[in-house]
């Protein structure tokens, strides 16, 4: 799979920002106080891909050691059975044992957790303007603090060998990864998992903006990203509760930020308070 390099995208951030750049010169030329469509959408298609610019190069850089990947998977399956959660081997197994699941499980975990985040950041952009930043700002804080926290090595599940665990893509096809250290995705950064928290952010975002009573049905991309991460081998429970905790976060800060930045009502209350004694002093002197 053919992913733009870190070049490309910045040269595609360069282009649209200057773009973003010339239609608001043009839009203050005229006197208009509000961006347009294509100023807007050229303003976000830069920071997309200065975003994505970044996160290859810091792909690049190095900072992270694979040597205590294996050992630290090794204490998430203590965790997570300290915890109780049920294990990924048993999701395996089950496609294993039916194994007309393998090809679907497998592609989903290739192919859809992209298209399907541009997707709902296209639905987004177009038909909720007015929510968008507020996910776009937790899609950028969840993956960044991923891209942090990748440089802490961890494998995921199919590593471990001597537990059973197998790579369904080498079985059933198809696979995003070659050799450890080639392809676009790191894979001793199972934690988090970004697949998860990106599905997260387009199955908890179309439930909170849509008003269909279908919007529900968003949560199923959630749920089956998470069994299909945990069958195939990639990751392990806990590298997508962290995901989704990130995302929660992020989506509270940008919340906070928003409601400090609100104008305070201070000066119509005192206009008000003012009437208000005013008034008062009037009926009182009458």
């Amino acid at each position: 799979m053919k992913w733009p390099t870190w070049q490309q995208a910045a040269i595609a951030a360069v282009v649209s920002g200057v773009t973003a750049m010339v239609l608001a010169h043009r839009r203050r030329t005229t006197g208009r106080t509000t961006p347009d469509f294509g100023e807007a959408l050229a303003t976000e298609f830069a920071l997309i891909s200065a975003l994505y610019s970044i996160w290859r190069i810091a792909r690049k850089l190095p900072l992270a050691q694979d040597v205590g990947a294996i050992q630290r998977a090794r204490t998430i399956v203590d965790v997570q059975e300290a915890m109780y959660l049920p294990s990924e081997l048993s999701f395996q197994q089950f496609i294993l044992d039916n194994d007309w699941l393998g090809w679907p499980a497998t592609l989903y975990y290739a192919l859809l957790h992209v298209p399907m985040l541009i997707g709902f950041l296209v639905w987004l952009f177009i038909w909720h303007r007015d929510q968008y930043p507020h996910w776009r700002n937790g899609l950028v804080f969840l993956t960044g603090t991923c891209l942090v926290i990748r440089f802490w090595r961890v494998a995921p599940p199919r590593f471990l060998t001597d537990l059973g665990y197998k790579d369904l893509s080498e079985i059933f096809g198809p696979s995003i990864y070659g050799p450890v250290g080639t392809g676009v995705s790191d894979q001793f950064a199972a934690m988090p998992s970004i697949h998860v928290g990106w599905a997260a952010v387009v199955s908890f975002g179309v439930v909170s903006v849509s008003e269909s009573r279908w919007r529900w049905l968003a949560l199923l991309h959630l749920i089956i990203t998470m069994i299909v991460v945990s069958a195939t081998g990639n990751h392990w429970w806990l590298d997508g509760i962290v995901a989704i905790m990130l995302l929660g976060v992020g989506l509270a800060l940008d919340t906070a930020f928003r409601r400090r930045g609100k104008p305070t009502n201070t000066g119509s209350r005192a206009a008000e308070f003012d009437q208000v004694s005013t008034a008062s002093g009037v009926s009182s002197n009458s």
